[in-house]
């Protein structure tokens, strides 16, 4: 009987202080969550929490990139001026993904578009691979690359018949061409 009492005051014991943790937990991540939205808003970063824009701004701070001020464009500013574009993943293989890009009436005019206003614009595009809140693996490639791997892919692509219910383009890049075209940095 003693036993028994001794394990309900235990397992009553336990479950306070998991219930206390649990508080501590929520408490702790509110604040956080409203101190991050905070430094953004000051620094004008924008949300963090729209889409990837902690890992943009992450990114931005570990390279000595200004954070772009906008949401949509560039997501930095290099040291040369120059805007960035960033990508990030969090899958167990570095890679990168550009989804909703905008199509055009021709295909000359596409291949314009994601020259000279989307993909080229940006001399330099970083890859970045997390485990958790560290970046693990980090490249950069010339738009040029970028571009000899897209352009003949996404012709293919845009010259398809039927384009489905979203018609825009989308490509990844694998992490075969990621590391035989880009520089590493971390």
């Amino acid at each position: 009987m003693e036993f028994q009492i001794k394990e309900i005051i235990n397992e009553l014991l336990n479950d306070v202080e998991s219930q206390e943790r649990q508080r501590n937990a929520k408490r702790r991540f509110s604040e956080c969550f409203s101190e991050m939205y905070n430094i953004c808003k000051d620094m004008g970063w924008g949300d963090p929490f729209s889409y990837a824009r902690s890992r943009e701004i992450h990114m931005a701070n570990m390279l000595g990139h200004m954070v772009a001020p906008t949401l949509s464009g560039a997501d930095a500013i290099d040291e040369d001026g120059n805007e960035c574009e960033y990508k990030s993943t969090i899958a167990k293989e570095i890679g990168a993904t550009y989804n909703g890009i905008s199509v055009q009436d021709s295909w000359e005019q596409q291949e314009e578009y994601l020259v000279k206003n989307k993909i080229g614009k940006y001399n330099n595009h970083y890859y970045a691979r997390y485990d958790g809140p560290d970046i693990v693996e980090m490249y950069v490639m010339t738009k040029e690359k970028v571009l000899e791997f897209m352009l003949p892919k996404l012709k293919v692509k845009f010259l398809k018949e039927k384009k489905g219910k979203d018609p825009r383009l989308g490509i990844s890049i694998p992490k075969k061409y990621i590391i035989e075209h880009a520089k590493r940095l971390i």
